[in-house]
């Protein structure tokens, strides 16, 4: 018999991976894994801004995510520096913030290996509704805008030019992100964050031929890792969050042998050759 920490871990780990898959897959698309560190160290800061003002930890992690989302896009705009050069700043300056903000709150006792690292065995029945509250309407704003995000990840001039929109819609992805980092740094810390977007989506797109079913896979895989790591966590007693990471990194390792041998027989039936 499960203990409810462990149930209410497991409810939550998947619910977080079954949202992170499907916006992961766009960050694959859109080669942007260096935009999800950003918004995670990023989150850190929004830590420390809520401990300060004694605010919704959720809350404020996503208003700081929202806010560096929305200055990225405005510096991207004017072309002095290159993205990842914005990135790079944003995301060590951000952490760097809130790493001496926190040093200078001697009143303060943080957990800071939570906070990097995560601690899912310690969620709540209110985390659980916020995970799952706040990432269906998550899905559903993503399902709204799949067309004109999938458009934009194509081409964005021919989004453009079809009168799309592409800036918008990139501005409603980033807050999604923000939303979806928000509401996982309990569970995998900010750290890690970015590990249970990418891994799954990156598994999934070797499972895939459409982009449809690449994001129902990332989900599911992104869930199969969150168990998987649980309960492999349960049984080794390691680390929760970064055992789901390893979960997804297994997952991943797996998808590429059917994919090698496909590819390899194809090649083989092309060339004439036996199998």
């Amino acid at each position: 018999m499960l203990d409810d920490f462990f149930t209410r871990a497991l409810v939550a780990g998947i619910g977080v991976a079954l949202v992170a898959g499907p916006l992961g897959c766009f960050i694959i698309w859109r080669r942007m894994a260096y935009f999800g560190d950003t918004l995670s160290h990023a989150a850190l800061l929004g830590v420390t801004l809520a401990l300060l003002l004694e605010i919704n930890t959720t809350l404020a992690v996503a208003g700081v995510s929202v806010l560096v989302a929305v200055l990225l896009l405005f510096l991207r705009r004017s072309d002095t520096l290159s993205s990842d050069a914005l990135l790079g700043l944003l995301s060590h300056s951000a952490l760097a913030l809130g790493l001496v903000c926190l040093a200078f709150m001697t009143w303060v006792r943080v957990d800071l290996l939570g906070l990097l690292f995560g601690d899912i065995l310690a969620v709540t029945r209110l985390d659980i509704a916020m995970i799952y509250g706040g990432g269906g309407l998550v899905l559903c704003v993503l399902a709204l805008i799949w067309r004109r995000l999938f458009a934009a990840t194509v081409s964005a001039d021919l989004a453009a030019g079809e009168g799309q929109q592409p800036d918008r819609t990139d501005l409603v992805f980033m807050v999604l992100t923000a939303v979806v980092i928000a509401i996982s740094l309990k569970i995998i810390g900010a750290l890690l964050i970015t590990a249970l977007l990418i891994i799954p989506a990156a598994a999934a797109r070797r499972l895939s031929s459409t982009p449809e079913q690449m994001a129902v896979v990332a989900a599911l895989a992104g869930a199969a890792s969150a168990a998987g790591g649980l309960y492999a966590s349960l049984h080794y007693d390691t680390p929760s969050g970064p055992s789901i990471v390893v979960a997804a990194m297994v997952l991943f390792v797996v998808s590429l042998v059917p994919g090698g041998l496909i590819v390899r027989r194809m090649g083989a039936k092309t060339r004439g050759d036996r199998p």
